[in-house]
């Protein structure tokens, strides 16, 4: 007899993809901070094309405007201008480029790094296991703002000592973190049977047991950005970062802190600014966690 066409086709289980998204979609915040998430690395992109003006561009007929709906606003400068006349949308604009940039720069150099030295770590459990580990101890007995300031006062202020001594105080977190998670794999049976089968241990270093540590690495690198830009805005606050006029929100803060009380605004926005991205940041890592951990999905 001819099958039934109408029998109900049978439904394929869900992927692993699917999953991880419909557990992120329950958390509400965490989709609440990746849409801000998602328009402030929009505006970062493309904020040659949205600004208004030049992010440097000074407009001396109009200094210390306050924002437009507030009593002498202009509506050619929303956001009003600085204490020398630029537009402080644009260079919020330009701001969050520069701030994003310092946050995946640092998360990338520090990942890759921190990767490398420890799966080296958890491997290789001589002495290179030894001085590894103690120099990340050294690294961690320093508090980081204070080991960032070091380093960049030692190798200069620019925007790229910056991202090295973020890099540099982050690392520990990475090859700690990378190497207790390949010390709990390589206890396992497909280790074993890897070894068995004749793989070389760089192969099972890096194909067999670094894809199964990636769950923590990711939600790792996710806090990382914000940490990195809350430590980007302390070191160009202090002078140490970005120097001026690039329009990065820390050294913006420290240009503008003597106009508190005068022109509150210039010292408010670029604080706004950080202050949203950073738990926009920190909502989707939190929901990154909760998705890529089983044990803590929503029933």
């Amino acid at each position: 007899m001819p099958a039934d066409r109408t029998a109900p086709a049978v439904m394929a289980p869900p992927g692993a993809f699917a999953s991880f998204v419909r557990a992120f979609a329950e958390n509400r915040a965490a989709v609440a901070g990746f849409f801000i998430l998602a328009l402030l690395v929009f505006v970062a992109i493309f904020a040659n094309f949205l600004a208004p003006h030049s992010p440097v561009e000074q407009f001396r007929d109009f200094v210390r405007i306050p924002p437009m709906w507030q009593e002498g606003g202009n509506p050619a400068f929303p956001l009003g201008t600085d204490e020398v006349g630029r537009d402080m949308l644009s260079r919020l604009m330009f701001g969050a480029r520069l701030s994003l940039f310092i946050g995946l720069a640092v998360v990338a150099a520090s990942m890759v790094f921190g990767i490398v030295l420890g799966l080296v770590a958890a491997f290789f459990t001589g002495w290179p296991s030894i001085l590894i580990m103690r120099a990340m101890d050294v690294i961690l007995s320093v508090p980081s703002l204070l080991l960032a300031i070091v380093i960049v006062a030692v190798i200069g202020p620019s925007l790229t000592n910056t991202i090295v001594a973020i890099t540099v105080v982050y690392l520990p977190n990475y090859v700690r973190l990378v190497r207790a998670s390949a010390l709990t794999e390589k206890s396992r049976d497909y280790v074993t049977a890897a070894r068995v089968a004749g793989a070389g241990t760089f192969h099972i270093m890096f194909r067999t047991v670094l894809p199964n540590c990636m769950a923590p690495i990711i939600v790792q690198a996710a806090l990382t950005i914000s940490n990195a830009i809350l430590e980007a805005a302390a070191l160009g606050f202090l002078g140490l970062g970005a120097q001026p006029p690039s329009p990065e929100w820390g050294a913006m803060l420290a240009s503008a802190r003597e106009f508190l009380q005068s022109a509150s605004w210039i010292v408010t926005e670029p604080g706004l600014a950080i202050l949203i991205t950073v738990i926009a940041i920190n909502l989707v890592g939190d929901g990154l966690r909760d998705a890529l951990d089983p044990k803590m999905r929503r029933s």
